[in-house]
Formats: C-alpha cells, structure tokens, sequence
C-alpha cells in the first residue's frame, strides 16, 4: 500500500528505538501459598509449556520474578506454581492485560490507522467480500464466547486488500486485513478461516496491545505511528517508503518482536485452531494450508509472503497436526459463498481491463479443461469480469450457466432445497427460487442490470436481494446504487437514512445519504451527511466547515440549528482531542 512522504518520515523518526525500547519488566505480587488445587487447574490442559495461555488465565499470573533482589541486584527468582515456565525466560510482551493500553484505547488506534487504510487504493470497499470474511469472524467469535476464549471479544471488522501476495495482518481494536492472494491461494473455507482465526488469536491475546503498551512512556501519535509502520511493513510495496524505514535504523523493532515472536505465533495458531474446531470448520485445515505454504517456500517462486510474516516451523507444523488429529470428526459445511468470493477476489484484484480479460480467459479454460474445482464459481467469475468490460449480453449468458451449475452441483450434493425449488423454477432466472441461495449472484445480477442502463430491473432485483438477504450489507448497497441510477432519490434517501442511523461508524452510508440528499435537493442533510462521512475519515476542518455552513443556513429551523450547533461543538471538542494527541 502506497503511504505518503509525510508517514514516511514519522515513521523512520518514530519507530527508530531500540528493541530493548519495548521491553518492561513486569514484578508482580508473590503467589499466596493459600491457593487451592483448584486454582491451579485453572490451566487448560492443551497448552504446553512456552506459550502464554489463554488470556486471563491463572497462568499469566501465576508465573513471575518478585521478591527481594539478589547480591548482584537482580531480582531473585522466586518459588512459584508455575516454575517450570518461569525457567523458559518467555520473551516479554508485555502483561497479559495489555497494560496502560485499554482496549477501548486500543479501538481508538485501530480506527485512526483504518483512515489511512481506506484512503489506499489496494483497500477493496467491495461489501460481497466484507460480508463473506466479517462472516467467518462471526461464527469464530461466538466459538470464542462460547469457550471463554480471550479476556474480551472485541467487534472484529475484516476487510479485503487488492494485493495477490499470500498475507494476512492484524491491527489494534479487531482489524483485520486479508489480501485477495491468500483467499485465492486457500483451497477449502476452513483453510481461510484457520487463517482468520490465527489473525483473531493475535487480537484475542491482546498482542499488539501488549508490546505497544510496553512502553509507556510512548505518546498516543507514537502508538498509531507504530501501528502504521506495522502495516505498511506488511503491505507497502513502495520503494520511496522502504528507503525510508530502512533509514530509520531499527523502525521494524516493534514489527519484529511480534511477528517473529516464535511464541507467540505458537500461542495465535494454538487460540486459532481452538476456534476454527468450535465453530465447526474442518480442524486439518491449518495444518493442510500451513504445509502448502511451507512446500512452495521450497521453490524457486521464493518464500511465500505469509511464511515471511508469520514464520512457518516443523515445530508448528507438527502442533497444528497433532491436535487435528486428536479433535473429533465432524462433516464441516462449506458456505457456497466460499466459491463465488474467492472467484470474485480473483477478478478484482486485476486494475488493468487487459488483466481482467486474461483472468476471464483463463477461468474459461479451467471449465473447458475440466479442471475447474467450482465450475459455478468459474462462471460467476467470468460474469463479472464479462461486467467490468461493458460486454453485458456475454455477462448474462455467463451468470445464467453459473445459476445453472450452481443449482446442478447442489442436487448432486443431495441438497433437498435445490429439488424442492427447482419444481417452483420459472424462465426467468431473476425470478427463479433457485437464486434465494446465492446473495453474490443476486448482488451482481443487480449490478448487472444497472450497468446495462436497465434501472428499474435494477431496482427490482436489487429489493428482491435485500429480501432474500436481508442482513446482507452488498445487498443494501447494490439497492442504493440502483435507486440512485433511477433517479429515486427520495427512496435512497430514506434507506441510507436507514442504515447510517443503524451503524454510524460506517462511512459507507453517510456517502450514499449525501448522494441521495444532493439528487433530492436537501442541502441541508447533504451537508450534515457529507461532515459525519469527513470526519469519519479524519478530515475535521472539512467536516468542521460543513457544520457550520449547515447551521447557517437560511432555510434551517430553530430545531435543525440546534441539533448541528450540538454536533458541531462534539466535533470542534473532538478535533481538539487528536490535535492534543498528536502533540503529546
């Protein structure tokens, strides 16, 4: 991801700290020798000596450095239950609490750097993507309810990157980036949710939190610069910003004690594989990709991008196998969305329309060769790439044989919905029953018609989707487009109203309502909408500005000047805050 000179330079000045910079030594209480047995089988018994255990957890606790010191002034180590982990010498990460650094606080760093992220453009705003990955996270984190996995569960946000480098990163707050390579390059969904699950256990364990906070003489501007640093270690390709941080001296230290922290890899996977077995994906799929990934390290390719990162051991290997084997069997589910997004992925990280057209052609050739592993997902691909090129009789042609196959493949599986709809089947596939399991191919069939200039089938299909889909967030979306590409503002209106009312953090919405209420003519909620979309994004004094023209307006009411004058203050004190910050 590109970065600008000015994050180049902070970063080289603000990360240039020595390793021992990050490290604190952490003196807690003696161990009471009143504690019972039953503290001490607060240990879950799968986690073997050298990883930190579940967060929370007596065991991050109970094994520490306290008591007087000793001739050479060090502190004397101390008889303690947990002995034998005390004898590893454990690289410091800082407390299992993740120190002065809240989780709220956290959140807040993570939302800062997601600015940053947005304004990328390897950041993919596609909501059929968002929807899919924020989905696997979902049925991960109720695991982790389920199982007292984590000390708290934050509100995890996936998002995809246009980069087909095989690579995956955690941020701060539940942020979590997965490039389009490593969906493409996953072969099973629990192959990519072993992935996500494994990014989950960097959060859940509060890793970031906890060497960020090592230091707590580090100012706020620090930490996010720190975080900022991270990322773009993992996904710039920017040789203006390598030569920077190469200048820096030691700007990766923070980067390099996490993510080549042996143990705290092994304590990701081993939280990682947790949850990928209790939400019921397929337990061989981590140690099956990690394998994959250590084979093609042995190539010529070079060193998968992932393996760098996150440095794939024999050791981890074996641990990750072991304890599949020991899991009990279940039959995992595979969602179909897997297929269609994986497809999808594939075409979008193309820019170049030539690039489209070959990605196109070789996903014609898979289905011609019969080597296609989803010959449904292949011919959604095609549609959509057939979309991107303006050639949208070849694109509906494409989508009504991945409807096709998709409803075949599901009769060869046994489904009985598939039989049961298809006796209800119509002509016209649009209308057709079949279509209720599938929100991609709705959404792109919607896209499809709006596209082609015919609006009102748009809209339809598009209200049909959201019915079908109704907590599908690309179903809203191609619903928005389509009334704004038939001229229906007062109806897209409403809907962003909607939704941005349900989720203000999203900036999504408050775009679409500044869109719709300019087609409407409303000033005044354009404005309104426009500050909430900019100050979402960082840009204050924007937002500021737009405040203040709307509360100025002629043709506002006592009570509409009352309600902006209010937000304004909120964001006059808001900007002030960060200003504060950043000087700090």
């Amino acid at each position: 991801m590109r970065a600008k000179p000015l994050l180049a330079a902070s970063l080289s000045i603000a990360l240039a700290l020595p390793p021992d910079g990050f490290a604190q030594r952490t003196n807690p209480p003696p161990v009471a020798s009143s504690l019972d047995a039953r503290s001490i089988s607060t240990v879950p018994p799968d986690i073997a000596p050298g990883v930190f255990g579940t967060y929370g957890g007596a065991d991050s606790r109970l094994s520490g450095v306290g008591g007087a010191d000793g001739p050479d002034g060090a502190p004397r180590a101390e008889t303690s239950l947990r002995a034998p982990l005390k004898t590893l010498q454990l690289p410091d990460l800082g407390d299992g609490s993740g120190g002065a650094l809240t989780p709220q606080a956290e959140r807040k760093i993570g939302e800062r750097a997601m600015r940053e992220v947005r304004r990328d453009p390897d950041y993919l705003d596609d909501w059929l993507a968002r929807d899919y990955l924020n989905g696997i996270a979902a049925r991960l984190s109720a695991a982790a309810r389920a199982n007292f996995i984590g000390g708290y569960v934050p509100d995890f946000e996936l998002f995809p990157v246009r980069d087909p480098q095989v690579n995956a990163f955690s941020m701060p707050g539940g942020f979590i980036g997965i490039n389009s390579g490593l969906v493409i390059s996953t072969q099973t969904e629990s192959e990519l949710a072993s992935v996500v699950g494994h990014e989950m256990g960097h959060v859940l364990q509060r890793h970031i939190a906890r060497m960020l906070g090592a230091n707590k003489k580090t100012g706020y501007t620090a930490l996010a610069t720190m975080l900022l640093g991270v990322l773009a270690g993992v996904v710039a390709r920017s040789g203006d910003l390598g030569s920077a941080i190469a200048l820096g001296g030691q700007a990766y230290a923070v980067d390099n004690q996490l993510r080549f922290s042996r143990t705290a890899e092994r304590e990701a996977d081993r939280v990682g594989f947790q949850l990928l077995a209790g939400a019921g994906y397929d337990p061989y799929g981590m140690p099956g990709f990690f394998e994959r990934l250590d084979r093609a390290s042995m190539n010529d390719t070079g060193v998968p991008e992932y393996a760098r990162t996150h440095p794939l051991t024999g050791e981890r290997i074996a641990d990750m196998e072991d304890r599949a084997r020991r899991a009990p069997y279940r039959q995992p589910r595979q969602s179909p969305e897997y297929g269609f997004v994986r497809a999808r992925l594939r075409i979008l990280q193309d820019r170049a329309q030539a690039d489209i057209a070959a990605d196109a052609r070789r996903l014609q050739f898979e289905i011609d060769d019969r080597t296609a592993a989803n010959v449904a997902a292949n011919w959604y691909g095609i549609a959509l790439a057939d979309t991107l090129l303006g050639r949208y009789d070849a694109a509906r042609d494409a989508l009504a044989a991945s409807r096709a196959a998709f409803e075949a493949a599901r009769k060869r599986a046994g489904d009985p919905a598939a039989n049961s709809a298809n006796s209800a089947n119509s002509a016209n596939s649009a209308n057709s029953a079949n279509s209720a399991n599938s929100a991609s191919l709705d959404v792109l069939e919607s896209d499809l018609a709006r596209r082609a200039g015919r609006t009102d089938d748009a809209v339809r299909l598009a209200a049909l989707a959201r019915r079908r889909w109704p907590a599908s967030h690309a179903a809203v979306v191609a619903h928005l487009r389509a009334l704004l590409g038939a001229r229906r503002f007062a109806d897209a209106q409403a809907l962003a109203r909607t939704q941005a009312d349900a989720d203000p953090r999203e900036p999504d919405w408050w775009n679409y309502l500044a869109q719709a209420s300019d087609g409407a003519g409303d000033v005044l909620a354009r404005r309104r909408a426009l500050a909430e979309k900019l100050a979402l994004d960082g840009a204050w004094p924007a937002a500021i500005r737009q405040l203040k023209e709307a509360r100025d307006a002629k043709n506002a009411t006592f009570y509409e000047q009352s309600m902006v004058n209010a937000r304004l203050l909120e964001f006059e004190a808001r900007y002030k805050e960060e200003l504060d910050d950043d000087k700090s």
